[in-house]
């Protein structure tokens, strides 16, 4: 057996993880006012890392749940003195608190309104991947940054996470040899769930507010908090909630930010329930000088398998697992080589590093450079994964154009580029 051997010590990784670009001298006399839409699990994440880098004043928390906002007022109480309004309405909170950094951590479908409208408002933002629901939102979220001077950072945390920046290096040094393929995979386990009643919204939801500019649908407590990404009208399942994470890490070892050709296809064998979304997928993108295949399962995670997440970069040299909590390996062609390996570094509580990411993003809003995870960055990848799923819901393949972002000679998938917005909601340009 080859003899397992560690690339990097801890000073190592130490070193690797102070690569990422962190706070400037320059230190603000004032805090930034902070404001949160989207007070859920996730939301917290982020406002914690923001308000223990010590340079947020908290001056708002919006979400159409009052449950959520009760909890996260709670844990702010034993956080920070910091006492922010509440709000229901993220357009009456950017009109009547003037923040000037705002979190977007909503479901999915909302990412584009409430971001642009924080540009617009005079903002700097910090959103959720995906960026978008679908393609073309996601382009005008580009260009509102674009036209108002905004920093937007995308929560593709693993940018900066010590060990994915090693295994970057070790990957574009060239010692994996060419690399003619790589295979991004999530396999998780569960079965087909069951199908439940309609109910009437609890009380404390706005569920109107919740659908949005999405169509409007029964309420089942599956969808809010945390199950809506396996209904694709308000998400785009595994594909466009984990696969942005690995692709991600893709298009930044690759020179090439573009595929050509796209197919996906896959189904819901085992599942039973109220979600629509596939229980398993297939997609493959053909760029110039690579491949890309994405396989997911919502089923048989089990350990018959190395690895149940992450990317496989498959090199003239060898084979380079970029992955999760169990760090990075490569695995040499060379039988007579040692297999390298590197641990993660993860923060609690729940093994990310969007602390190094938000003190990137504070850095990027004193100096005016884009920062590391930069939504146009964040939107290349949410477009890979939304045109796995464009593709998915056609049946056959499609031809894309990055450059000009059009699918070629198809009608009908040009169409699903966007979709109609529902009520007083207009698609943002």
């Amino acid at each position: 057996m080859n003899r397992r051997t560690f690339l990097e010590s801890t000073s190592k990784a130490s070193l690797a993880f102070s690569a990422v670009p962190l706070l400037s001298s320059f230190v603000r006399t004032e805090k930034y006012k902070t404001a949160l839409i989207g007070s859920g699990w996730w939301g917290m994440n982020i406002l914690r890392c923001a308000v223990q880098a010590g340079q947020s004043k908290v001056v708002a928390l919006c979400d159409v749940d009052t449950r959520q906002i009760k909890s996260a007022q709670q844990e702010l109480r034993k956080l920070t003195s910091d006492q922010p309004k509440v709000y229901r309405d993220y357009r009456e909170m950017l009109a009547k608190e003037k923040p000037e950094i705002v979190i977007v951590a909503t479901p999915d479908h909302w990412h584009p309104l409430c971001c642009i409208a924080a540009i617009e408002s005079g903002a700097h933002v910090y959103v959720e991947k995906p960026v978008s629901h679908t393609i073309l939102e996601g382009r005008a979220m580009v260009n509102a940054a674009r036209k108002h001077n905004r920093v937007v950072q995308v929560g593709t945390h693993r940018r900066v996470s010590p060990h994915n920046t090693s295994g970057m290096d070790f990957l574009k040094s060239g010692k994996a040899g060419k690399i003619g393929m790589v295979r991004a995979f999530v396999h998780y386990g569960g079965g087909p769930g069951e199908k439940t009643t309609a109910q009437e919204p609890p009380k404390e939801l706005d569920w109107n507010a919740w659908c949005g500019p999405a169509p409007l649908a029964e309420y089942h407590p599956s969808m809010h908090p945390k199950g809506f990404r396996l209904f694709l009208d308000y998400a785009n399942g595994q594909l466009g909630d984990w696969g942005i994470h690995w692709l991600d890490q893709i298009l930044w070892w690759s020179e090439d930010p573009h595929p050509k050709q796209i197919y996906s296809t896959g189904d819901r064998a085992i599942r039973q329930d109220d979600t629509d979304a596939p229980d398993h997928q297939i997609a493959a993108w053909k760029f110039d000088d690579f491949t890309v295949e994405w396989e997911h399962r919502l089923f048989a995670g089990n350990e018959a398998e190395k690895a149940n997440v992450g990317c496989y970069f498959y090199g003239t040299e060898g084979t380079f697992h970029m992955g999760w909590t169990d760090g990075w390996t490569f695995y040499p062609t060379n039988k007579n080589k040692s297999i390298i390996h590197q641990d993660p570094k993860l923060d609690l509580p729940d093994q990310q590093n969007i602390a190094a990411l938000w003190r990137n993003f504070l850095d990027c809003i004193e100096s005016g450079q884009k920062p590391i995870c930069d939504i146009e960055i964040g939107q290349r990848s949410t477009n890979m994964a939304l045109l796995g799923m464009l593709s998915y819901k056609l049946g056959r393949s499609i031809n894309w154009d990055g450059t000009k972002e059009q699918i070629l000679n198809d009608e009908e998938a040009t169409k699903l580029l966007r979709r109609d917005y529902r009520g007083e909601w207009q698609y943002p340009v």
